[in-house]
């Protein structure tokens, strides 16, 4: 991983070189395309587990986010319902016939700016090399509104299906939409 230090404090740099984006550029991204969200606070959460324990009442579909990978260095940003059992044997047939594992902290740190827990399809904002490929579960585009942490675990914000859609190919991530069933 990148790393620059800033004020005796070392902050994390993308693989161009960029710092990532803060929830707070996210938001500003969001609201000039137009796009209606709802963010409430909560203890970092890192596991789909957690997030059941202490999400309350928010309405909506509930996600969990893989960051995956393969030996020639493809990588796949997969987001899915939360209770999805996905085989990544064959997930790997169905986006191409590669054989996925996941990516270690320090890629996807290096290429969406992102901890292992705050994983989102939000995160492509920094993926300035278009060096992840984003892929959706069919069944997220019936939920509405869609749950997903903002590049920040101790917050989840609630966007629409297709506010989602409209976001990812605003940053250039159109994504690859298969059922998972």
């Amino acid at each position: 991983m990148s790393e620059t230090e800033q004020n005796g404090e070392v902050l994390a740099q993308l693989a161009d070189g960029r710092a990532p984006a803060t929830p707070e550029a996210l938001f500003d991204k969001l609201d000039a395309l137009g796009i209606a969200h709802r963010t409430v606070e909560h203890p970092p959460l890192y596991t789909v587990e957690e997030s059941r324990a202490l999400r309350g009442e928010l309405p909506g579909g509930h996600t969990k986010n893989l960051f995956l990978r393969n030996k020639k260095g493809g990588m796949w940003l997969v987001t899915c319902l939360e209770d999805r059992a996905i085989d990544l044997k064959d997930l790997g047939e169905r986006l191409g016939g590669y054989r996925l594992s996941f990516g270690r902290p320090e890629r996807l740190m290096q290429y969406l700016g992102v901890i292992p827990g705050a994983v989102t399809p939000f995160a492509v904002i920094n993926d300035h090399q278009d060096a992840v490929q984003m892929v959706l579960d069919s069944a997220l585009l019936d939920h509405d509104p869609l749950n997903f942490h903002p590049l920040d675990n101790s917050r989840t914000t609630a966007v629409s299906p297709k506010d989602l859609l409209t976001f990812l190919e605003a940053v250039g991530h159109y994504p690859q939409v298969i059922s998972l069933d």
